[in-house]
């Protein structure tokens, strides 16, 4: 945990120092120590400060906590539905976060304020899981495979509104910035959205984690969970609703991520086993360390042309889940 925590202040620091305005990262680190008040360092150019504080930092620390969030979730609902392959975007809200973001920029509502965009999203995503959970708590059947169930419906059903919206876009540059939205990025993000992400992922993180001996005896089955004191029901309800806040949250400010929920816990379940009181501060750790630094590539690979980060979780994301899905299969065979 320890060397996880190191990785990603090293990669925090060494992704701010990059840029088409290189500073060393020392002295982004004195810059940073001199904001928070600390006694380190001195700063003489204001010019780097502005650099710093106004235009990487609020990006990269967003990307850290939207890394984790994401992470964070697909290790918890990995846990809950005993499944290996289930991410985030298995409750709905990521297609009801890109329906409510789609339609403020359909009909160009985020010309009020720029957190029109972003509040739009999350209260899109967050109305989404409530009828996906509504209708899977109101059937009689098992929660959760009813839940998958309704949530597979629900993304079809948003995702041909999402494309209905595309599609009778009034002018190219109207569908130009929603595709831009859907592939996931974070240009142009300030500290306003760094807060309205951080309270709603900081209390989701922490309920999942706290409630890690529990997701611990849900991955033995129901009957056991029961047996040794957990009440099952509203406990998977509760990990499912804290989920869906940190991810509703998360895509809310930077679109749809992928890969972020479903890789890093996969692989660090090969790597540090099933614990889930270890698993999810991990993932919170390894996830933010992951998409800075994809979010770091995105930015200098081809500059000055810069790519959506969520192409960039996507082309190192796949093949990384593949090769996962190999070793498994191979050690399984042996």
């Amino acid at each position: 945990m320890g060397v996880l925590a190191i990785v990603l202040f090293i990669v925090t620091i060494v992704a701010t120092a990059l840029g088409p305005v290189s500073i060393a990262p020392l002295r982004v680190w004195n810059i940073i120590a001199a904001e928070l008040g600390l006694p380190i360092g001195s700063v003489d150019s204001q010019r780097d400060v502005a650099v710093v504080m106004q235009l990487r930092l609020p990006r990269i620390l967003l990307a850290a906590i939207c890394g984790a969030a994401l992470a964070v979730a697909g290790a918890a609902l990995q846990a809950v539905f005993r499944n290996p392959l289930a991410e985030p975007g298995v409750t709905g809200v990521s297609s009801g976060a890109s329906l409510g973001a789609v339609a403020v920029l359909y009909w160009n509502l985020d010309a009020w304020h720029p957190l029109v965009l972003p509040l739009g999203a999350f209260f899109a995503a967050a109305a989404t899981v409530a009828v996906v959970y509504g209708i899977a708590a109101g059937t009689n059947r098992s929660s959760v495979a009813t839940l998958v169930l309704v949530g597979l419906a629900i993304n079809a059903f948003l995702s041909g509104i999402v494309s209905a919206f595309v599609a009778n876009a009034r002018n190219e540059q109207e569908i130009r910035s929603i595709i831009f939205w859907l592939q996931g990025g974070l240009e142009a993000r300030t500290w306003e959205h760094v807060r309205l992400a951080l309270a709603p992922v900081l209390v989701g993180v922490a309920g999942l984690i706290a409630v890690g001996r529990d997701l611990n005896l849900l991955l033995l089955g129901d009957d056991l969970a029961t047996s040794a004191g957990v009440a099952v029901r509203p406990v998977r309800w509760l990990i499912l609703g804290l989920c869906a806040l940190v991810t509703g949250a998360a895509v809310a400010v930077t679109g749809v991520i992928p890969f972020v929920g479903l890789v890093i816990p996969h692989a660090l379940r090969l790597v540090i086993g099933t614990d889930s009181r270890v698993l999810l501060p991990a993932s919170a750790l390894a996830g933010a360390s992951f998409l800075v630094i994809c979010d770091t590539i995105a930015r200098m690979a081809f500059q000055p042309v810069t790519l959506q980060v969520g192409v960039v979780t996507s082309l190192i994301g796949g093949p990384l889940f593949l090769a996962l899905v190999i070793r498994t299969r191979k050690e399984f065979a042996l």
